[in-house]
């Protein structure tokens, strides 16, 4: 993956157009039966201060997320600095306001003109950090089942959400027989001219995976998992005091807010742009619901709450992000003249 090729402009394009017409498609659907003059007095009346607060709570989590992923490079014999990780992530952050998930790659991509970690082993540990996010999210819509079974009952109906069992078990089951047969047959076609390619490129990335079963301080990296989403709570907790509608809402509410936060960011739009704005609709509607209130009133409520929270992150990705290019482009700079002198 180091040496890749040069991206397909018109596929680059074609991507860009298809994320902006699914962000376009779900902010239809979050204003439908709404006007955004309804929506906008909600603004005027909000408490910034809170705002504020969640803001600092998204950069720590930030620091704390490039702290863990120093935590990964340790077993493969990599120290990198927390600063180069933390830029790196928030290149990567900024690169996903384009094309949807390409900044997995581009942080990967950014970290080897720094520190020289090769892209196909950081790539893997990014992969790895994504599967340890799902569980905690998992532990948070566990906690949500637990204290707000009524309000994710009213956002399934609302939502009409209608996924088969069946159709699950299949997806996971050829998932499963096609990671047995890589397993089984990759060490048999590693020197076929172009398959072997990519089976290498492969390996790298499950060497990068594998990671956390050779953590030197998985103490460590657990606590930093929590303190991560610990972060991404408060961040979506606290803005609920911002409004006067929303600051009566307890832990349990908060719980329930950033899961369905988290499913709208995990739609392939631009910056979750519309996605997590309908999620919240919907999702504040039926915590509503489930306090016995209006859902149209909810909408509304949440409609708002999901332009403050999600303007917040814009402006954290588009500020550090822009921040961490010339600090990038110097680092990468001193690697380069380290690597001419050794």
């Amino acid at each position: 993956m180091e040496n890749q090729k040069k991206n397909n402009p018109v596929k680059t394009l074609l991507t860009i157009v298809i994320s902006i017409a699914v962000a376009v498609f779900f902010m239809w659907l979050a204003f439908r039966g709404l006007k955004f003059g309804e929506i906008k007095g909600y603004f005027a009346k909000a408490n910034y201060l809170w705002v504020a607060a969640a803001a600092v709570f998204g950069v720590l989590a930030y620091w704390f997320r490039a702290i863990r992923w120093n935590l990964l490079f340790e077993p493969l014999g990599y120290k990198i600095s927390n600063s180069n990780s933390f830029w790196t992530i928030a290149f990567g952050y900024l690169m996903n306001l384009t094309i949807p998930r390409s900044g997995e790659v581009a942080r990967a991509t950014a970290l080897y003109g720094v520190e020289k970690v090769p892209v196909d082993k950081s790539f893997g540990t990014i992969i790895l950090e994504r599967v340890v996010d799902l569980i905690c999210m998992i532990g948070f819509l566990g906690l949500t089942l637990i204290f707000k079974y009524d309000a994710i009952l009213a956002f399934y109906k609302q939502s009409n959400i209608n996924i088969s069992p069946n159709k699950i078990f299949l997806i996971l089951g050829i998932l499963t027989a096609g990671t047995i047969a890589f397993f089984v047959f990759r060490n048999r076609f590693i020197n076929v001219p172009v398959l072997g390619n990519v089976i290498k490129i492969i390996n790298g990335i499950l060497d990068g995976v594998f990671s956390i079963f050779k953590l030197k301080q998985p103490v460590l990296f657990v606590f930093y998992s929590v303190a991560i989403w610990v972060c991404y709570y408060l961040a979506a907790y606290l803005i609920c005091f911002a409004l006067p509608e929303t600051s009566h809402f307890t832990f349990a509410d908060g719980f329930f807010v950033i899961v369905v936060g988290t499913l709208g960011m995990m739609i392939p739009a631009s910056g979750g742009i519309g996605a997590f704005h309908f999620a919240l609709k919907l999702g504040i509607g039926a915590l509503f619901l489930s306090m016995g209130k209006s859902f149209a009133e909810g909408e509304e409520v949440g409609l708002a709450y999901a332009f403050i929270s999600h303007t917040m992150q814009l402006v954290l990705m588009v500020v550090l992000g822009f921040i961490s290019i010339p600090i990038l482009a110097k680092a990468r700079d001193a690697a380069v003249k380290n690597e001419k002198f050794q």
